[in-house]
């Protein structure tokens, strides 16, 4: 349904018939650590997330999921290899 509390005319999975069913009824801005990030709207003069409607939490588990300014670092996927399959590989050279 639309949200009718906070971002208005936006599409909001938590609005119902009997207005917004979050948790306080409304969406929280964002906080420090999501400045700069691409899915920051403003509304009302506060600037609130697009994603979620409680930034902090996702930022107090380990970061956002959804940050667009955040790099996340690849793993580089170091390929184990057998010892006795190579030393079988080099006896056959």
């Amino acid at each position: 349904m639309v949200c009718q509390t906070v971002k208005a005319g936006v599409e909001c999975v938590f609005m119902t018939k009997k207005g917004c069913s979050y948790n306080g009824g409304r969406c929280n801005p964002i906080i420090e650590k999501c400045e700069g990030c691409g899915k920051i709207v403003e509304f009302e003069g506060e600037k609130y997330c697009m994603m979620y409607p409680d930034p902090a939490s996702k930022w107090a588990v380990g970061g956002c999921s959804a940050a667009t300014h955040v790099k996340h670092a690849q793993t580089a996927s170091i390929q184990k290899i057998n010892p006795l399959k190579a030393s079988k590989r080099m006896a056959r050279k």
